[in-house]
């Protein structure tokens, strides 16, 4: 970063009391002490935006890994029951007859799925990916943080501003 040492802030000083003069020097290094103030609460802004964003990437990651994983865990589940539904209508009808076993395999697979089934199951989709675009893109407490005033006023400004009116007192002290 910017190495300044005492003896170069010292310099600085001396040609802005030069250059600026005695009377003007206390409004710029106050106007300045407040510039680099906000420029350091923006930057600070940027990083946390940054941080969050890429606490969001994360956690999109870990839902895409844990989608796998329960999908992975589900074909297999459904697998291993279809494997035992097969091998109970073998021993259910003897075992021998294959011509047997596929009509019954077919009639009882017809009861799983549907035309009208299908066509749900491509609505409840479709509503859900609709419904996670809506809501995952910011999270709710941020928008519900950012509905709020963000300024603070001091309390005496708090008092001036919000002071009831009376008829017969001026505004002033005294």
């Amino acid at each position: 970063m910017i190495d300044i040492g005492l003896t170069k802030l010292a310099l600085i000083g001396v040609v802005a009391l030069v250059v600026i003069g005695p009377e003007r020097l206390p409004k710029v290094a106050r106007m300045a002490g407040t510039l680099f103030g906000r420029a350091q609460r923006y930057i600070n802004d940027v990083k946390s935006e940054v941080s969050r964003e890429i606490e969001l990437e994360e956690l999109r990651k870990m839902r895409t890994d844990v989608e796998q994983a329960a999908s992975e865990v589900s074909s297999g589940f459904n697998k291993s029951m279809s494997d035992t539904e097969s091998q109970l209508n073998d021993a259910w009808n003897g075992g021998d007859d294959a011509s047997t076993y596929d009509s019954a395999s077919a009639a009882g697979d017809s009861w799983k799925r549907t035309p009208n089934a299908d066509l749900l199951a491509i609505k409840a989709k479709a509503f859900r990916r609709k419904k996670l675009a809506r809501t995952t893109a910011v999270p709710t407490w941020y928008k519900q943080h950012n509905g709020r005033k963000t300024r603070v006023i001091s309390a005496s400004a708090r008092v001036a501003r919000y002071r009831p009116i009376s008829a017969g007192k001026s505004a002033g002290f005294f």
